[in-house]
């Protein structure tokens, strides 16, 4: 049969030999050093984009933006007027200028403006509270009744001994811990030329045991509440808590079982210091505020920029705090001696502070100069302004 001439010149092309698909082979892992390589590579990535990134300020890393009423502002300008006049009148009448009741009409002003102020900072009804300061100071200065007069001065050393503490804020760095602690101080200065005011007679152990009590009852009670509860104290603020009111109460019972169960030749080289000191150096510091009060308001205020549980160590600061007015009501101490016994207290205590924040950060911070500088620079924990409502 004949055949066409172009399939014949057509050549058959052999057949395509597909290779069978192989199973898909798994991948190599990596080896150990090529691990490190991306490490290294992944770090030095991360470090130019941090150095590259401009550092937050660490002075507004710690202060949370909140609205503020409209009323809020005359407001504190009004109560910061009406504590600086009270103050003016004080020093009117401890010039002995003026009149004969200069000295309580400023008591009951200073007192009434740190009960709103402690109710306002608190998240608290100030109007009612301060209503109530006004009431039970004028009964005081009115009816002339010492009980009332010893009650108006324990309110008042109470409600400026947690404000002065309630009123600090954040420090990321020692030397705004130690800012707040001179401040809280200061407030409870104005609190105590208010608690001399009211003229109170009263035994100076029992005012200072008393006063110690509330403060730092109302003060767990308010970090009850700011600390979110006994479940935010975690080990370590539960370690914390136990150590401080361990150390609060040998403190205070270290002089009363001197008292009682000392021998007369240690009481009496004691008493023997003490003289020699007020000689020399004119005061002689409490140990309660060196040992508990300052140290805790340090550190508190320093832990409060990384985590919740400082609000819990601030509490202990009503050591300090409420100690100035125990201070200021003993007749046997004079202007000066005050202000120096607060002053010694204050420098030993910032001291055990400052030790403590650099043992807290030695276990719980990181290591080296340059990762503390990005540590404080990454405190950001926010909280309300100092004259802003906390709840």
């Amino acid at each position: 049969m004949p055949t066409d001439s172009r399939d014949g010149a057509r050549r058959r092309e052999p057949a395509r030999r597909v290779a069978p698909k192989r199973a898909a082979q798994p991948e190599r892992p990596a080896s150990r050093r090529e691990r490190r390589a991306e490490a290294r590579a992944a770090k030095r990535q991360s470090r130019e984009e941090r150095n590259a990134a401009p550092t937050p300020r660490v002075a507004a890393a710690t202060v949370a933006e909140v609205p503020v009423p409209r009323w809020a502002r005359p407001l504190f300008v009004l109560a910061v007027l009406a504590v600086l006049g009270g103050v003016a009148a004080a020093a009117l009448a401890i010039a002995e200028m003026g009149p004969a009741w200069l000295d309580e009409a400023s008591a009951v002003t200073i007192s009434t403006t740190l009960t709103f102020a402690l109710a306002a900072r608190t998240g608290g009804r100030p109007f009612v509270f301060g209503g109530l300061a006004l009431g039970f100071g004028l009964a005081a200065v009115l009816t002339g009744t010492e009980t009332l007069r010893g009650g108006a001065a324990v309110l008042t050393a109470v409600s400026a001994g947690v404000l002065g503490v309630m009123a600090t804020v954040p420090a990321v760095r020692f030397r705004g811990a130690l800012r707040e602690a001179v401040l809280a101080l200061l407030i409870a200065a104005v609190g105590a030329i208010a608690v001399i005011g009211y003229r109170p007679v009263v035994s100076l152990e029992r005012f200072d045991y008393l006063t110690l009590g509330l403060a730092f009852s109302l003060a767990l009670i308010l970090v009850y509440r700011l600390g979110a509860g006994f479940h935010g104290l975690g080990r370590r603020g539960l370690f914390v808590v136990l150590v401080g009111t361990t150390s609060l109460a040998v403190t205070m019972a270290y002089a009363e079982m001197l008292r009682r169960y000392g021998s007369q030749e240690m009481i009496d080289g004691i008493y023997d210091s003490v003289g020699w000191l007020r000689a020399h150096a004119r005061a002689v510091p409490r140990p309660i505020q060196v040992l508990v009060g300052v140290p805790a308001l340090v550190w508190g205020t320093h832990m409060r920029a990384r985590r919740r549980q400082g609000w819990w160590v601030c509490a202990f600061g009503t050591a300090a705090t409420v100690s100035v007015a125990g201070i200021m009501v003993n007749p046997a101490t004079g202007w000066l001696e005050a202000t120096l016994i607060v002053l010694y207290s204050l420098v030993p205590g910032a001291l055990i502070g400052y030790l403590l924040i650099r043992l807290d950060l030695a276990f719980t911070g990181p290591r080296g100069r340059r990762a503390r500088r990005e540590e404080e620079a990454a405190a950001i924990r926010p909280e309300p302004r100092r004259w802003h409502a906390l709840l």
